[in-house]
């Protein structure tokens, strides 16, 4: 195993420092490993809460700032936060208005969050609403969840949301933006290698070099289908097809088209990746309003790429236009 580390069971702590270090316009929480928006709570503005496994970054610390998230809890490499991070973080955030967290549906993470809002609630009298993201067309169940999982959605789900409660939206209106986009919006992936979490060393499943998995998840578990490798055109066919399958993406205000590298993909790869997948929508008769291209919801140092298509309107795309300021996305500023 290479890796630019000191100690693997030191990793999160480690990187947490160089985060605080970075942008030191955060807060960043070494005791509750939290990263929280400077200024926050900001009174009157609904707070967003998100947070999971460390290894995705930029999701979910890399999104805190003005635009975004409030707060995200690191848990360990691919391991949920526990409910004390979470409650952390909310009382953190509350300005009064309420909190909103965004829960990838892994079952640790979905549980957790829950009992972070009943103690927080119980505790602080703060007002919170779980919305749990849902958007894997691969899977109906994994060894992870029950029911699909929250992936590359999460991405457009944050900063959606996160301008939403700028604008001074109510708790109630925060959350109909995000169970909107949840509901509109579908991602599936696929990977040329495994991962290899530091702690074991080693990567978590064996791919042969002539070989591709497509449906994978955020974990480095493998996928619903072990392929011969293939040219862009073709993954990008595996990838769009089942998501048309799924959901009906047609109409005049088209889609945001998010195509995310899993961590060990170059970009070049991914703009290859993204003029098939335009190719093919183009064929199906769904325009692209906006677009996003790089590795924003990784796993590690997997190379491979997801595809996410979230149906937009006229305030979806209003809402991904607003300013966003934090250390993995920034437009408008």
């Amino acid at each position: 195993m290479k890796k630019l580390i000191n100690d693997p069971d030191a990793v999160v702590s480690d990187a947490l420092a160089g985060v605080a270090l970075a942008h030191p316009e955060l807060r960043v929480d070494r005791e509750h490993r939290l990263v929280i928006r400077g200024d926050a709570p900001v009174q009157g503005k609904v707070g967003l809460v998100s947070g999971g496994g460390s290894g995705h970054e930029p999701l979910h610390g890399g999104f805190v700032g003005p635009g975004m998230l409030d707060a995200a809890c690191a848990g360990e490499v691919f391991t949920s936060p526990v409910p004390d991070q979470m409650q952390a973080a909310t009382t953190a955030v509350d300005g009064g208005a309420g909190v909103v967290h965004i829960v990838k549906n892994y079952t640790g993470d979905v549980m957790n969050f829950e009992m972070a809002a009943e103690l927080a609630s119980a505790e602080s009298g703060v007002q919170v609403e779980a919305v749990v993201i849902d958007d894997d067309v691969a899977v109906k169940d994994s060894l992870y969840t029950a029911g699909r999982r929250g992936v590359g959605l999460t991405v457009l789900v944050e900063k959606l949301a996160g301008a939403a409660a700028e604008e001074r939206r109510d708790l109630a209106g925060v959350v109909d933006v995000i169970k909107k986009v949840n509901g509109q919006g579908r991602t599936m992936g696929m990977a040329l290698t495994s991962c290899t979490v530091p702690a074991a060393g080693k990567p978590t499943f064996d791919l042969p070099d002539d070989q591709m998995e497509i449906g994978i998840g955020i974990h480095g578990e493998p996928g619903r289908e072990r392929v011969p490798l293939a040219p862009a055109r073709d993954v990008a066919r595996m990838l769009v097809e089942p998501i048309l399958e799924h959901y009906d993406f047609t109409g005049s205000d088209g889609v945001i088209a998010f195509v995310n590298g899993m961590g060990a993909t170059p970009l070049i790869e991914l703009y290859v990746m993204y003029a098939e997948v335009a190719a093919l929508l183009d064929q199906a008769g769904i325009s692209i309003a906006r677009s996003l291209v790089g590795p924003y919801i990784t796993s590690l140092d997997m190379a491979g790429c997801s595809v996410t298509l979230l149906k937009a309107d006229d305030d979806l795309l209003r809402l991904w236009d607003a300013p966003v300021s934090t250390p993995g996305l920034r437009w408008g500023v």
